[in-house]
C-alpha cells in the first residue's frame, strides 16, 4: 500500500506550505517581518496548482473510484470528498485575490482580508486530509483486494499528472524547493536564493 504513504507524504508537504504561510502572515501582522510578496505569491500557486492539478485527480481517478465500486456504502463520503476538492478550487480563487489585492494595495491595510482567506484554507484542508486519512484510508484498507492496491501503488508511485505527464511531479518537486529557497528562516533555508528557472 505505497499509494497511503504517497498520500500522506503529499497531504504533509502542502500541510508545511500552509504552516509556513500562516507563519509568515503572524511575523507581517506583529511587525516581525515584512510582505515577502515573492514567497507568498509561490505558495498560493503550488497550494493551487499541486492538489488541483495533481493529487485530487489521481485520488478520484484510482482511490475513491476502486473504493466506491468495492463498497457502495462509501458513496456519500466520497461525494462530499469530491465536492470539497471543487469547492477547494474557490478558496484557493479566494485566497489568490486577497493575495493580488493586498500586494496592490501598498498601504498594508489588506492584510487582515489575505490573513482570513490563508487560516479559512488552512483549516480547509486539515479537515479534509484529516476526512481521508482517517475515514478513506482504513475502509479502503478493509475492502480493496491487493490486485487493486496494486494498481493504486502503481498510479500514485508514478507520480504522473494527468495534465502534465510524467513531469508533473518534478515539476511540483522544483516550486516546494523554490518556496523552501525563498522563504526565511525558520521556514526556509536562506533569504537570498536564486530564481529557479
Amino acid at each position: 500500500m505505497q499509494a497511503v504513504d504517497v498520500i500522506h507524504a503529499e497531504h504533509r508537504t502542502l500541510a508545511a506550505v500552509l504552516h509556513g504561510m500562516l507563519y509568515l502572515v503572524r511575523d507581517i501582522r506583529y511587525g516581525k517581518g515584512q510582505p515577502n510578496f515573492d514567497v507568498l505569491e509561490a505558495m498560493v500557486h503550488y497550494i493551487h496548482a499541486f492538489p488541483e492539478r495533481y493529487h485530487h485527480p489521481k485520488e478520484e481517478a484510482y482511490l475513491f473510484r476502486i473504493l466506491r465500486m468495492r463498497s457502495p456504502d462509501t458513496a456519500p463520503l466520497l461525494d462530499r470528498l469530491q465536492a470539497e476538492h471543487r469547492a477547494g478550487v474557490a478558496k484557493v480563487g479566494a485566497l489568490d485575490q486577497a493575495l493580488l489585492r493586498y500586494r496592490k494595495d501598498g498601504t498594508g491595510s489588506l492584510l487582515a482580508p489575505f490573513a482570513a482567506a490563508a487560516g479559512d484554507f488552512a483549516a480547509f484542508h486539515w479537515s479534509h486530509a484529516r476526512t481521508e486519512e482517517d475515514e478513506v484510508i482504513p475502509l479502503a484498507k478493509a475492502f480493496l483486494t491487493a490486485a487493486e492496491w496494486e494498481e493504486i501503488d502503481a498510479a500514485f508511485a508514478g507520480h504522473c499528472d494527468p495534465l502534465l505527464g510524467a513531469a508533473g511531479g518534478a515539476e511540483y518537486e522544483k516550486l516546494f524547493r523554490r518556496i523552501i529557497d525563498l522563504a526565511p528562516p525558520p521556514l526556509g533555508v536562506r533569504r537570498d536564493a536564486p530564481d529557479i528557472e
